[in-house]
């Protein structure tokens, strides 16, 4: 099925998955060895490297080629690049988009198909962590098929949109909604796309059709001049790459656990885990800003253009990197990472639910679902219902600030501003770090001992608030009837 171009890489990447075991018995043990890192982490990053000779490989033979030929090159490339990552467990996803296929044809644009997706997918997906479950991270089978998961959900959603009045839809919705019937070779190519099918980012059936049809291009006709942009995403990358490498032997997540951590005085042990917590993000940094970097090469990160005709290559950014490391705020930095999944569960879950006629119920249901998708060791779930609190609390406080005449005037003080920037940030960071020792610790047993060692410092802090803020909030806040006496 695919091209004879496509059949010379075929046989380039044949030869260098012969020399691979060679090379991983010469160097990959030892350079994993020598990083502190496992042979799984280092094969999952060359695989996303070798995303960018795939990339270029498609830009110079078939992006002006026909649909099929494109397609089809993608599941076969991404195939290979799978089976020598995964090895033999890549028949998990492959059972999952045939399914997935057979169940879009069979049951057509109805609600059931979309239940029985929806069931089906995610009923797979926690089958595969409850039997390949480890008290520790493991890079198996599983990390890429959560990301194939919510992409499978997301067709069958958007099918069942298409087949769906236009005037019901909203405008997202009619964006996204799949008009045509997908064929077995176009849901294999959306779900294999080389450039995301390790570790997102997330995209719709109808963007990727356009990048089969070469019309995610800023240049008509042409290839689209994408090369210094992912180039740029790509360095920025290998940037928080090194600094991860560099700091990843001497800040990890078990000293949490450790007895020396545990003897340390409680501001050290608070000021560590502030640390940790801003630095133990960098290795997702570094995987999305190399895989988008892949995607913008390829064109899928096109995005059209600004205003001002400037184009815009953030179709799949996964990272808001200046906001990532400059807000002091908990919703700044969930806005700024992990977009297209957050995206993602906003369009098919967080809005879907509207008919609850409760955000915070929508809202919490929605992390209850995420939390859920990333595994099911309790250390997600505390760590989702921690963000759901701390959102909670940010937004009364930031209420509470704006609605005090008193509050609104000591924060609008200039002289002050790089005090309360420091103090917004200790905290914000601090309690990052809180709810991620739950996340990347997993069991239950290895957070609750790390935070008996620091008193439940976020938990006590935040509820404590969640109370308290509605009284201060009615205290410091005038009555509207007084306001209107003094105006």
């Amino acid at each position: 099925m695919a091209s004879t171009a496509d059949g010379d890489v075929g046989e380039t990447l044949e030869q260098m998955r012969g020399l691979w075991p060679g090379v991983e018995d010469l160097s990959l043990n030892k350079l994993a060895t020598s990083l502190g890192a496992s042979e799984q982490a280092l094969r999952l990053i060359f695989s996303i490297f070798l995303g960018y000779p795939l990339a270029l490989f498609y830009r110079h033979y078939l992006f002006y080629k026909a649909a099929t030929s494109s397609i089809s090159s993608t599941p076969s490339r991404a195939s290979r690049l799978l089976i020598s990552t995964l090895g033999h467990q890549f028949y998990h996803s492959l059972l999952c988009v045939v399914l997935q296929f057979l169940i879009l044809r069979l049951m057509g644009r109805t609600v059931t198909a979309v239940f029985t997706t929806l069931c089906f997918q995610m009923a797979y997906l926690l089958a595969g962590y409850y039997y390949t479950a480890t008290g520790d991270y493991d890079i198996k089978w599983t990390m890429p098929h959560c990301v194939l998961t919510l992409k499978l959900i997301g067709l069958s959603i958007d099918y069942y949109d298409g087949g769906r009045d236009r005037n019901s839809l909203s405008p997202e919705q009619q964006k996204y909604a799949i008009r045509g019937v997908p064929s077995l070779l176009e849901v294999a190519g959306f779900s294999y796309f080389y450039g995301a099918f390790l570790v997102g980012p997330q995209f719709s059936m109808n963007h990727y059709m356009k990048l089969v049809r070469g019309e995610l291009t800023d240049v008509p006709g042409k290839m689209p001049n994408s090369t210094t942009p992912a180039l740029k995403r790509l360095s920025l990358g290998l940037v928080y790459l090194v600094g991860y490498t560099l700091l990843s032997p001497h800040i990890t997540e078990d000293y949490l656990v450790t007895d020396d951590y545990d003897n340390h005085p409680f501001w050290f042990r608070c000021m560590y885990m502030l640390i940790w917590g801003k630095f133990v993000l960098y290795k997702y940094v570094t995987c999305w800003l190399v895989t988008e970097g892949v995607c913008i090469l390829s064109g899928l990160g096109f995005n059209g253009f600004e205003e001002d005709g400037t184009v815009r290559w953030d179709a799949c950014a996964n990272m808001k990197v200046w906001l990532f490391e400059t807000t002091p705020r908990f919703n700044g930095t969930i806005a700024s990472f992990n977009i297209n999944t957050n995206a993602w569960v906003a369009r098919y879950i967080f809005k879907r639910l509207k008919f609850l006629g409760s955000k915070e119920l929508s809202q919490g249901l929605s992390l209850l679902f995420l939390a859920l998708w990333h595994g099911l060791h309790s250390g997600y779930l505390i760590c989702f219902q921690m963000e759901f609190l701390i959102v909670i609390v940010e937004k009364q406080a930031t209420n509470l600030i704006r609605d005090s005449p008193v509050l609104s005037s000591l924060a609008s003080i200039t002289a002050l501003q790089p005090f309360y920037y420091l103090v917004q940030q200790t905290i914000h960071w601090l309690f990052m770090g809180y709810s991620m020792t739950a996340f990347c610790l997993f069991t239950w047993d290895k957070w609750l001992k790390v935070y008996r060692s620091v008193y439940f410092i976020g938990h006590v802090f935040f509820l404590s608030l969640l109370f308290i803020l509605p009284y201060v909030h009615k205290a410091m806040v005038p009555r509207k009837e007084k306001l209107k006496k003094r105006e």
